[in-house]
C-alpha cells in the first residue's frame, strides 16, 4: 500500500491556491489594455486634429471664393472661373495631416441664398478619403483591423450685400440712373425730373420724360453695377448745389467731425464711423475744394505706386494687401434731392441710398480722377442690404 507524503499533498494544495500567476497575467493584459488604448488616444486625437485642419482648409476656401466673386467676377462659377479656382488653391494650402487634402471643382458649388435669393454662397468641401485614395494613416488602429480614417469638412462663405460701411469720405455723389432725356448714361449727364429754373429743379412741373432712378433691392434697380462698371473712369468736381450728377461731388460731415481739418482727415484716413443706408448725410458748408483735394493727395501718397490697370480692371502695385486709395464713397438718393429742390429747401436732404467703392487714381485741378472697383461693406443690424453694391463676407456655416 502506498501513501501520498503529507508534504507533497500540502504543496499542492498551495499552488492550487496560489494566485502569484493570475496577478502576472492580470498585470500583463492591464499594461497591454493601457498602452492599447494609449496607442488608440493618439489616433484618436490625431484624427480630431486632421478633421480641425480640414474645417480650416474649407473655411479659407469658402472664403477666398467668396472675395472672389466680390473682386472678380459674381457671375462667373465656371470650374476654371476665379471664384472656383481662388477656392480650390486656397483650401489645398492648408494641410490636413501633413498633406494636401483633394479638392475639385466638382466640391465648389454656389447654393442660392435664400435670405438674398441670390446665388452669392460658396460651398467648399475638402478631403481625406478613401474615396479620393488619400485617407489618414492611423497607426494602433490598425491592430484593431482599421488602417485608415476618412476626414472631410464642408464650409460656407457669403458675398451677401452689405448695408452699412465704415472709412467712407465725407464726399457724396448721386447713385446711377436711367437716363431717358439724353441716352445713354454717361458720368456727364444730370439727373432731371421736373423743370429747370436759374440751374436747379425748382420749376416745379414734372418733365415730360423724367430720367427714372430705381432704387436697390427693387425690380430693374438702375444703380450701379459692381460687375458692369467696374473700371468706369469718374472725374468729380465740387458741387454749386444746382446739379444732380456723377461728375458733382457734395461734401458732407461724418458724424463727430467738425471743420476742414477733421473733413481732410476723413479723405486721407479712415473714420471708423459706421454708416448705414437710409442715414442723412449733413452737408458741408461751402464747397471745400481746397479740403478736398488736399486730402485726395494725402491718401495717394499712402501707397504712391500703386496704380490702375485697365487689362484687368484692378489695382497693381499696391504694397498693401488692399490700397488705402481704395475707399467707399456713399451714393445718395437723386429722387430724394430732386423733390427738396422742387420745394425751394437750400440743403436738400443727401439720403445713403447705396455705396461706391472708389479708387483714387489722381488729382487733377481740383478735380478727383477715379475708378470704379468692387468693395467690402459690413452688414446693417446682421442684415443683408438688398442690392447694395458692396458685398459683405463672411462664414455662415
Amino acid at each position: 500500500m502506498t501513501h501520498t507524503p503529507i508534504a507533497s499533498t500540502s504543496r499542492l494544495r498551495s499552488r492550487l491556491r496560489d494566485e502569484r500567476g493570475i496577478s502576472v497575467l492580470l498585470i500583463t493584459g492591464g499594461m497591454f489594455a493601457f498602452i492599447a488604448s494609449t496607442m488608440l488616444a493618439i489616433d484618436l486625437g490625431m484624427v480630431m486634429t486632421a478633421r480641425t485642419q480640414a474645417q480650416r482648409a474649407a473655411d479659407a476656401g469658402a472664403l477666398a471664393g467668396a472675395t472672389a466673386l466680390v473682386y472678380n467676377s459674381f457671375t462667373d462659377h465656371t470650374p476654371a472661373g476665379p471664384a472656383v479656382t481662388a477656392a480650390i488653391n486656397t483650401a489645398k494650402t492648408n494641410q490636413v495631416a501633413g498633406e494636401e487634402p483633394s479638392v475639385t471643382a466638382e466640391d465648389v458649388t454656389f447654393p442660392l441664398n435664400p435670405v438674398t435669393n441670390q446665388n452669392d454662397l460658396v460651398e467648399v468641401k475638402v478631403w481625406r478619403s478613401s474615396v479620393r485614395e488619400n485617407p489618414m494613416s492611423l497607426f494602433m488602429a490598425q491592430v484593431f483591423g482599421m488602417d485608415t480614417a476618412n476626414i472631410t469638412a464642408t464650409a460656407r462663405a457669403t458675398a451677401a450685400p452689405a448695408g452699412a460701411a465704415t472709412c467712407v469720405l465725407p464726399v457724396t455723389i448721386p447713385d446711377k440712373w436711367l437716363e431717358i432725356q439724353t441716352p445713354a448714361w454717361t458720368p456727364d449727364d444730370d439727373f432731371n425730373i421736373y423743370a429747370t429754373a436759374g440751374g436747379k429743379q425748382n420749376n416745379g412741373a414734372p418733365l415730360p420724360n423724367p430720367d427714372v432712378y430705381i432704387a436697390p433691392g427693387n425690380p430693374g434697380a438702375t444703380g450701379y453695377n459692381p460687375d458692369t462698371d467696374k473700371g468706369l473712369r469718374l472725374v468729380l468736381k465740387e458741387n454749386n448745389d444746382n446739379k444732380v450728377a456723377p461728375s458733382m461731388y457734395n461734401p458732407w460731415d461724418i458724424p463727430g467731425s467738425v471743420g476742414g481739418n477733421d473733413y481732410e482727415e476723413n479723405i486721407s484716413q479712415c473714420n471708423p464711423h459706421l454708416v448705414n443706408k437710409g442715414d442723412k448725410m449733413i452737408p458741408e458748408n461751402g464747397n471745400m475744394q481746397g479740403p478736398t483735394a488736399h486730402g485726395a493727395n494725402d491718401l495717394i501718397e499712402l501707397d504712391r505706386d500703386a496704380r490702375w490697370v485697365d487689362a484687368c480692371k484692378c489695382v497693381m502695385y499696391s504694397k498693401f494687401r488692399q490700397s488705402p486709395r481704395i475707399r467707399i464713397m456713399p451714393l445718395y438718393d437723386p429722387v430724394a434731392y430732386a423733390n427738396d429742390q422742387k420745394t425751394g429747401k437750400a440743403k436738400p436732404d443727401l439720403i445713403v441710398v447705396n455705396y461706391l467703392g472708389v479708387f483714387v487714381e489722381a488729382v487733377v485741378g481740383g478735380e478727383i480722377i477715379g475708378r470704379v472697383t468692387p468693395i467690402i461693406g459690413k452688414l446693417q443690424a446682421g442684415v443683408p442690404g438688398a442690392g447694395s453694391f458692396a458685398k459683405a463676407i463672411m462664414l455662415v456655416k
